[in-house]
């Protein structure tokens, strides 16, 4: 399986620069087009490689401080976690994993 793709976020500073805000956008544009890959995953075998997932840095970076690493996570076990946390809009397929 392919690793996630990680969408990079924008950083900006609070007005003290004491503390290092990270925010990150969430596009309409972003999330159809996860959407439009979901559908896309239902036309045909998925061979040997299959995208899953198309999860923002900052899910992956709240991920990692609670102590779940993605990079070393099964594809399953991601997919579980963005079903149980309602965070399905970032999953590209359809298929059971």
């Amino acid at each position: 399986m392919n690793q996630p793709e990680l969408i990079l976020p924008k950083h900006t500073f609070s007005d003290d620069f004491e503390r290092f805000a990270r925010t990150q956008e969430i596009t309409t544009d972003f999330l159809d087009h996860n959407a439009e890959l979901r559908h896309q995953s239902t036309m045909g075998p998925s061979g040997e490689m299959h995208h899953v997932a198309k999860i923002p840095t900052a899910v992956v970076d709240k991920w990692m401080r609670e102590g779940f690493d993605l990079f070393q996570a099964s594809a399953k076990e991601i997919v579980a976690k963005l079903k149980h946390e309602d965070l399905g809009a970032f999953l590209t397929t359809r298929k059971v994993i």
